[in-house]
């Protein structure tokens, strides 16, 4: 498993964690930064999450805008909290992050959603992040 597939796993147990408990994500991210200070050997998993749960707090509102505009009639409070956390990665990479391909940032939502949410959340995640690149 990649560096940066680490940190989006990483990114979405903070944005997961955050959004069931009703905390503050910043709150959540300093905390993991806490730990993550413990843990030298996950440095580069741990830089690219934080620089994940950094762009989705500062452009919070923008991503959930797109998410709401191209989730074709799912209301964001109404998703599974996974997606949710999913989808505002995958957006955050696609729109604000010129490093990562958006095919890239697009495959490894869904592999997450399949391995981790509801069995037609890959499908979910792909069809919102798919338009939202369209769009874009």
């Amino acid at each position: 498993m990649s560096a940066r597939t680490k940190a989006r796993k990483r990114a979405l147990d903070i944005l997961f964690s955050a959004d069931v408990r009703g905390e503050e994500v910043a709150v959540v991210l300093a905390a993991a930064a806490k730990r993550a200070a413990n843990e030298p050997t996950r440095e580069a998993s741990w830089l690219y999450a934080r620089d994940i749960v950094d762009g989705v707090i500062d452009h919070r509102d923008e991503i959930d805008e797109q998410i709401t505009t191209h989730s074709r009639d799912w209301k964001i409070e109404r998703m599974p909290a996974v997606d949710r956390a999913l989808l505002r990665i995958g957006v955050w990479e696609i729109l604000f992050n010129e490093e990562v391909p958006t095919a890239v940032a697009i495959d490894e939502a869904v592999e997450l959603a399949k391995e981790l949410s509801t069995e037609d959340s890959g499908a979910f995640v792909h069809g919102v992040l798919a338009r939202i690149d369209r769009a874009n």
